[in-house]
């Protein structure tokens, strides 16, 4: 029965607050919906737990230290629940989940999710892909960066990131829109950048408010100062004010008090911060690197800035403040774009397909593997 329900466990170690966990979930609630039975293995007290058991969604508590005692769980719990798919998302489950196939424990699919741009080495790459029965990589960036680095071209599908609109389009509580602009403190009527992201270079944008002379308010969202941010953030002119926000859940309501939204990020694969930032119609501008440049065209749904240039930067972001006609423009061709293109159902359809690929890939094998 080609069509029939899948038991399915999304797996990560991470699942703190990241677009990375909102996308897992989104994409898990998605398949859910789609009729299948969707488990969330990861760690106890992370959000992705959280939001998880809120949506109803079987959570699976694991402890991903030491090694050895992650693979037995993994196997005891993918056979208790007649798990059909695994996908994994993150590096300690690849290493795993490989390391059950190898001994012969893992008879199930096997396919790995990849988010950002690999910084894996070639031989672990070749290793896993060799072993998983698909790879899903986000961005066509992302497939010919593993293609590089010795992944077998075969076993690579790409679907994009996809973003929830019933979470964009929620009314953001009162309560969120007041702490979000008493963390910024008196904007004195400046325009707000923001950045939603955690460390990703943000130094570039801090290099560029000194030759920025439009004052602004420069807020990034998702992180702590660390030394050599704090110490960019005190050489910079004081017409500028730039604040840091720890992680939070509430990152959509700074989207609702700024002006444009950057991402100066070399190793993203598709941003989820970007696209539901399109989504809500501000003018996105990002670095010219990684997938960025399959969600933007310059000039038309956004503005790509050259990587690691904080004069390029300067005047993006004074051309983009400068312009409204412009910003009106480009946030608009890009709101249709993620809205047209970019949702969770097609995310979660094309990766169903790549699931039933994985299973019948699985299926051919196991004769052999087993004989």
């Amino acid at each position: 029965m080609p069509d029939r329900p899948l038991t399915i466990l999304q797996l990560t170690h991470h699942g703190t607050l990241a677009g990375s966990t909102q996308s897992i979930f989104s994409l898990s609630r998605e398949l859910a919906r789609r009729g299948h039975r969707v488990l969330v293995g990861c760690r106890e007290g992370v959000w992705l737990a959280r939001l998880g058991r809120e949506a109803g969604l079987p959570v699976v508590p694991l402890e991903f230290a030491p090694l050895g005692r992650l693979c037995s769980s993994l196997a005891e719990v993918i056979a208790r629940e007649r798990v059909d798919v695994i996908n994994s998302h993150d590096t300690r489950d690849r290493r795993a989940l490989t390391w059950l196939r190898w001994r012969g424990r893992l008879p199930q699919a096997f396919v790995v999710t990849r988010r950002t741009m690999p910084l894996t080495s070639p031989v672990e790459l070749l290793a896993v892909g060799l072993t998983a029965e698909r790879t899903i990589a986000v961005s066509g960036a992302v497939a010919r960066a593993l293609r590089r680095r010795w992944h077998p071209g075969a076993r690579l599908s790409v679907v994009p990131n996809g973003i929830a609109l019933e979470r964009v389009d929620a009314a953001v509580p009162a309560a969120a829109l007041q702490e979000a602009r008493t963390t910024l403190g008196d904007t004195a009527g400046r325009p707000v950048v923001v950045v939603v992201a955690r460390l990703k270079d943000q130094h570039v944008l801090l290099g560029a408010l000194a030759q920025l002379q439009r004052p602004i308010v420069l807020a990034f969202v998702g992180i702590e100062a660390n030394g050599r941010l704090a110490g960019l953030a005190r050489t910079v002119p004081p017409r500028h004010r730039v604040v840091f926000v720890p992680p939070t859940e509430r990152s959509l309501a700074f989207y609702h008090i700024a002006r444009v939204a950057a991402l100066p990020s070399r190793i993203e694969g598709l941003s989820q911060a970007l696209l539901e930032a399109m989504a809500l119609g501000l003018p996105v501008m990002a670095s010219d690197a990684g997938g960025n440049p399959e969600l933007i065209s310059s000039g038309e749904t956004g503005l790509l800035v050259a990587s690691l240039d904080p004069a390029a930067w300067a005047a993006a972001l004074d051309r983009v403040l400068g312009d409204e006609a412009l910003a009106r423009r480009i946030a608009r061709a890009g709101q249709t774009l993620v809205r047209r293109m970019y949702t969770m159902e097609h995310t979660a359809a094309r990766t169903e397909a790549v699931y039933r690929e994985a299973l019948a890939r699985r299926r051919a094998l196991l004769p052999t593997a087993s004989g």
